[in-house]
């Protein structure tokens, strides 16, 4: 089996669930599904583009502990709870990852763990050539 190394972002989901951030085995790094949660444990406020801009400030800071970076993802998944933010989310998609450009996947939802988020975000990456 190969070594697993593991990023946490202090997130209180992830004592309390029992998982890490983003966990990098080999080159390949999968990081969990991300939601706007401040260093302080509240929710980022704002709409949902605010909301988005923290999960992918969240992803790519555990990415960075795991040695990766923005062009390392070559996959993302974007959970709505309103279909009408998905320009503003893609919007914010593209300023952190439009130069990676990877596969992307933006759906809708009924619920996420907390009622005020509008949004929750996954990614992969692979690290190296």
């Amino acid at each position: 089996m190969s070594k697993r190394d593991h990023a946490f972002t202090g997130s209180p989901y992830e004592t309390l669930f029992g998982f890490a951030r983003a966990v990098r085995v080999g080159n390949r790094v999968i990081i969990a599904g991300t939601g706007p949660v401040e260093d302080d444990g509240s929710s980022t406020p704002g709409g949902a583009a605010e909301q988005a801009e923290r999960c992918f400030t969240l992803i790519l800071r555990a990415l960075e502990q795991l040695g990766g970076t923005a062009a390392d993802v070559v996959r993302t998944r974007m959970l709505l709870t309103d279909p009408a933010d998905q320009d503003a989310v893609g919007e914010v998609h593209a300023r952190f990852f439009g130069k990676a450009s990877p596969a992307a996947t933006m759906a809708g939802v009924a619920w996420l763990c907390r009622p005020e988020w509008k949004v929750e975000i996954e990614a992969e990456a692979l690290l190296g050539d």
